[in-house]
């Protein structure tokens, strides 16, 4: 049997973007919070004067220039994978998405790409006042890109303000394409889940340069605002994140459906802690469930309706991975609670928390990646069989790509991709080693004249 008899060439190209999109979002998942806190860094130094705040910020651009340097790279191979795999979405719906990805180029990737290079080398050139409206422009630019990608992404999800000429969208009102009924909500638990993964990402890797015992105070500053970060973000999230879930269960119930793990419509839904959802028996083995809460939580009552998988028949996605991710993304969040609600106590109590408290921190330097992931999973494969819901099936808009020349680009993207992760994780950890050295100089020089090498 050939591989193209044996492999269905669509779900290797969903796969394959996948892949691209699970790399590529890792990056401005921390570029989008840490361009604030970079500019936080700045702010106080200028407020205070203090060195320390300086210090963090040179470390901490590095590691901006590099994650955006990877997330740019990134990014440029899904644009591809539009006109090799995937010619149907522009084709059907491309007088939306096209402006709305210019859009993104113009008003956020020029800033992000103009000043930083001022943020890296040019404080000493450019003077104090421009170097801080860099670092603004930047912030603002890295916040801007996320709006115009997640009002795309939105619309796919919950499309609104456009209508079907021969088979192809055209807008209508783009108020109502951008601002449709679930991108409030994406947006903000979006770019708290940004905050929330850059949070731990310098509280991780600044608990890594302490337990190596570099104890400067600039190392002990940006762990004290990483902790407090987590802590302050992580239950705003978990209370954006029921909004979010309740504007999924009214605009797409099949997706909630799957999360829930419910099959045939049920009042008084059992919120599963436990279950291997049985797609073939349609029901759910080994459930463990608190009864009645799905319910309470989804309707606000113990026996309201939540509508189950069979009332859609051959329009609800593949129900284990989107169970078992929303469980993930779940579970990560309250570890982050409780982890950083500990971490923030111990700082106010001992001024440092204890070594295996650190030891955690750093074990938990990308979980913001993990709950990103799996956050991402659940939008992505819960809205299938629909690329655009209710407007474009995903099967309508893939390429008549053979599935081995699919499966050869996948594997070498694979094989690329984990490399150049590695690298990157290798790389923030070198720096973590070398912080000290790499940002002593602008402590020691004069306030307005540092040498930022």
């Amino acid at each position: 049997m050939s591989l193209e008899s044996a492999v269905d060439p669509v779900m290797l190209a969903r796969i394959q973007f996948a892949a691209n999109i699970s790399f590529h979002i890792l990056f401005p998942s921390i570029t989008i919070a840490l361009g604030w806190i970079l500019l936080f860094f700045k702010l106080r130094f200028l407020k205070t004067g203090d060195d320390k705040w300086l210090s963090a910020y040179f470390f901490w651009v590095k590691v901006f220039a590099l994650s955006f340097g990877m997330g740019v790279v990134s990014g440029v191979t899904m644009s591809f994978q539009f006109g090799t795999n995937w010619p149907g979405y522009m084709n059907t719906v491309g007088n939306i998405a096209g402006p709305l990805l210019a859009y993104e180029v113009l008003t956020a990737f020029f800033l992000e790409a103009s000043f930083l290079g001022i943020m890296l080398f040019g404080r000493k050139k450019v003077g104090e006042r421009m170097h801080t409206l860099a670092t603004v422009l930047v912030a603002f630019g890295t916040t801007a890109s996320a709006f115009w990608i997640l009002a795309l992404n939105s619309w796919m999800q919950t499309p609104a303000g456009f209508e079907m000429i021969n088979g192809v969208a055209h807008p209508t009102d783009w108020w109502a394409v951008i601002f449709n009924p679930s991108f409030p909500y994406r947006l903000v638990h979006v770019l708290l889940a940004s905050g929330l993964t850059a949070a731990f990402l310098v509280a991780g890797l600044s608990a890594f340069r302490w337990l190596r015992g570099e104890r400067s105070p600039d190392v002990m500053a940006a762990l004290r605002t990483g902790v407090v970060m987590g802590a302050m973000l992580i239950p705003v999230q978990i209370f954006v994140g029921d909004l979010h879930g309740l504007n999924t269960f009214e605009h797409q119930p099949a997706k909630v459906a799957a999360m829930e793990g419910v099959w045939q419509d049920e009042r008084g839904a059992p919120l599963l802690l436990f279950s291997v959802p049985n797609e073939a028996e349609r029901r759910n083995d080994y459930a463990i469930g608190i009864p009645k809460l799905s319910s309470l939580i989804l309707t606000h009552e113990l026996d309201g309706e939540i509508k189950g998988l069979d009332s859609f028949p051959g329009e609800h996605p593949p129900v284990g991975p989107v169970f078992w991710s929303f469980r993930v993304m779940v579970g990560m969040g309250v570890l982050m609670l409780g982890v950083s609600w500990l971490a923030a106590w111990q700082l106010r109590r001992r001024g440092e928390p204890a070594t295996w408290l650190l030891r955690v921190l750093v074990a938990m330097t990308f979980a913001g990646w993990v709950a990103t992931l799996a956050g991402w999973y659940v939008t992505e494969i819960g809205r299938q069989p629909w690329l655009v819901t209710g407007v474009l099936r995903t099967a309508q808009a893939a390429s008549e790509t053979p599935a081995p020349i699919i499966g050869i680009s996948l594997s070498a993207y694979l094989a690329i991709y984990l490399v150049l992760l590695l690298a990157y994780v290798s790389v923030l950890f070198h720096l973590a080693r070398k912080g000290g050295a790499t940002v002593a100089a602008p402590i020691t020089a004069p306030r307005g004249e540092p040498d930022e090498v």
